[in-house]
């Protein structure tokens, strides 16, 4: 974990059952990991979960009975802001910018993606599960501190090195009534340490 201000948010999505040792060593000193969806098999959660406390949401592929736990959408505060966390983003049911969201976290295409719109914040890790056509292997983070939010796309590369794709920052409108180092509330899954 972070001794700084600074909150580090894994972000992983589309494991499809396959957790690579280059997205195990991407995610260590992380604070929190958000999984986007579609995670294949529940003992990825528990390898997730040992490395840090775990949000994730339900995929379309994740239909097995255990998945049933997780929700379709999570909105969540890391720091003071919030991330709002959904697999497919054409399916999402609000208007983030109204709902004080500052950063939406999605998976479903595969496809790493990084944009800032309307002062929200876009991210798609892409996956780091199986490869998908010739789509990169990737992975991401966000880095909050206070209300000011940092955000990188990784290529975990076939040789383990890993190369940024996209990176991105926000300054989002503080939130009344909170600190600078507020942790993430709401944590579904894995211990808190």
């Amino acid at each position: 974990m972070n001794t700084n201000l600074e909150l580090r948010v894994g972000l992983v999505s589309d494991t499809h059952g396959l957790l690579r040792p280059q997205a195990r060593a991407f995610l260590l000193g992380c604070d929190y990991i958000i999984h986007g969806g579609d995670i294949g098999r529940p003992e990825i959660l528990d390898e997730l979960a040992a490395i840090a406390p775990l949000i994730a949401v339900r995929g379309n592929n994740d239909t097995q009975p255990w998945a049933a736990r997780l929700r379709e959408t999570e909105l969540i505060r890391v720091g003071n802001v919030f991330v709002y966390v959904i697999h497919d983003l054409a399916l999402i049911d609000q208007d983030p910018g109204a709902a004080g969201v500052c950063v939406v976290v999605s998976g479903h295409s595969h496809h790493p993606a990084l944009e800032e719109r309307d002062g929200i914040m876009y991210v798609n890790p892409g996956s780091c599960g199986p490869r998908r056509f010739k789509l990169p292997i990737c992975a991401g983070e966000i880095l909050v501190s206070g209300s000011a939010v940092r955000a990188r796309i990784v290529d975990l590369g076939a040789e383990g090195s890993v190369t940024t794709r996209h990176a991105a920052a926000l300054h989002a409108a503080a939130l009344p009534g909170t600190t600078s180092h507020a942790a993430i509330t709401r944590p579904r899954h894995g211990r808190v340490r």
